[in-house]
């Protein structure tokens, strides 16, 4: 057994045998907890973040990073190649039923994203002109154990500032040299220039950037997936017939498989759509620890947005593939399956379609990713770690278009679980500060005080 065996086994135990379950139930606890915020104030949420002067208070030098700004940067993390190719993994493994549990996993992830933006905003620190806050920050001072804080800081740097950059890259190279004849060193130079470009400008151009870019991506992609739904009009009944029957179908698996349909619909449905929506994992967090808000609740409604915002993707993505029967090759994988479904509706121009979108899509997630990890190099090393820090994700990038072992794959799915772990202590902990935080919001609001 060699290394990527012993890698692929662990990951199989870890993520599907735990994690999954552990994110699910987290769901599920804060969406009761709360009284199913994403159900009452779903409207609110939406208001707060496509209208956040609502929502920003006023600070000291003019207005910094407000709620939409600090939603595209979560966004740009959470919309990655994952909501391309995890969603078709996700079919293809699971059926068409997991598409409905892949619902329900964002619907109960909206509770748990609120509680770590929430968080995000109690416990971030303010150091002159930067904001730096995160699972590392209110690990350290909710939970009062560096220990905990340093291993966290630990894994999410390597997840998502060193592999994470490296896979999301790759991601790019494979989608750009499908649909155009160009050297991978030269798509790796660009793209390492480009997010040098955009990273050295701080937390200021990043976010400026993932403002103008995400609404540009998001309404692009879904437009182009709602193009195809509008011509395969007349199977739309059929396959959300086929979604809901199978997602509690407790008919034998195929293929030899050991279980029901249901079984592998909830198995991969529920796996994928927490991997998509990044619910739980500890990366958001980052993000909306940045946004000048009245109260750490607006920032909870705002993130529970980008949780819907993220479906939508993962939803057209879906629709797309069942649209067109590109699921039922069983000899295509990943995003491949969506590739033969935008080839089959437009040709050529619909695979340069769907590289141009994710060219972005991993693109932003770098630059997310990016500054997550820069703020948790600040926590372990201050400023000074700062600049080594880009130099090495650089590297990365430029390494990532060249090549992708399978193993680095898999060791970025092993250390995101690591990181997962004490973000989950801590928010699970940490409950009743952000239900009390809540409670106060919905008094103040009550009052006319927001």
């Amino acid at each position: 057994m060699d290394a990527l065996d012993i890698v692929k086994g662990f990951n199989e135990i870890l993520w599907n045998h735990f994690l999954m379950y552990v994110l699910l139930g987290v769901g599920i606890f804060y969406s009761v907890y709360l009284g199913f915020p994403q159900i009452r104030h779903f409207r609110l949420a939406f208001r707060y973040a496509f209208r956040p002067s609502t929502g920003m208070k006023e600070v000291e030098g003019g207005p910094k990073v407000n709620s939409f700004q600090a939603l595209a940067t979560a966004v740009a993390a959470q919309v990655g190649t994952g909501n391309v190719a995890g969603v078709a993994t996700a079919i293809a493994m699971g059926g068409m039923g997991s598409v409905f549990w892949m619902w329900i996993s964002a619907f109960l992830g909206m509770g748990t994203i609120f509680s770590e933006a929430v968080l995000a905003q109690k416990y971030r620190r303010v150091y002159g002109s930067d904001i730096v806050g995160g699972p590392a920050y209110y690990i350290h001072q909710g939970l009062k154990t560096k220990k905990l804080a340093v291993f966290y800081s630990i894994a999410m740097i390597i997840a998502t500032g060193f592999i994470g950059s490296m896979v999301q890259a790759n991601s790019i190279s494979l989608a750009i040299t499908t649909a155009v004849d160009v050297q991978p060193w030269i798509i790796g130079g660009t793209i390492a220039l480009l997010v040098g470009l955009v990273i050295m400008g701080g937390q200021q151009r990043i976010t400026s950037v993932a403002e103008l870019v995400v609404p540009f991506m998001a309404v692009a992609y879904i437009l182009g997936s709602v193009i195809i739904m509008v011509m395969c009009a007349d199977k739309l009944p059929e396959v959300f017939t086929g979604i809901f029957s199978e997602a509690f179908s407790t008919k034998a698996a195929a293929g030899g498989a050991v279980g029901t349909v249901m079984k592998y619909a909830i198995r991969y449905g529920v796996a994928r759509g927490l991997f998509s929506n990044e619910a739980g994992m500890g990366t958001t967090p980052h993000a909306h620890a940045l946004a000048e808000v009245k109260d750490p609740s607006v920032q909870g409604f705002v993130a529970m947005s980008g949780v819907f915002i993220t479906l939508l993707i993962c939803t057209s993505t879906a629709l797309v593939i069942l649209l067109t029967g590109a699921f039922a090759d069983t000899s295509l994988q990943s995003v491949e399956i969506t590739q033969t479904a935008f080839n089959q509706t437009f040709g050529k121009a619909g695979v340069i379609f769907l590289a141009v979108c994710l060219l972005f899509f991993a693109f932003t997630t770098i630059i997310g990713w990016y500054i997550f990890g820069e703020m948790n190099i600040k926590y372990l090393f201050g400023k000074k770690g700062v600049y080594p820090f880009r130099a090495i994700v650089l590297c990365f990038v430029f390494m990532g278009s060249l090549f992708a072992a399978n193993l680095v794959w898999e060791l970025a799915d092993t250390f995101n679980g690591f990181m997962i772990i004490p973000n989950i202590i801590a928010i699970v902990y940490l409950s009743p500060q952000v239900k009390k935080t809540y409670k106060e919001f919905l008094r103040k609001r009550k009052a006319g005080q927001l």
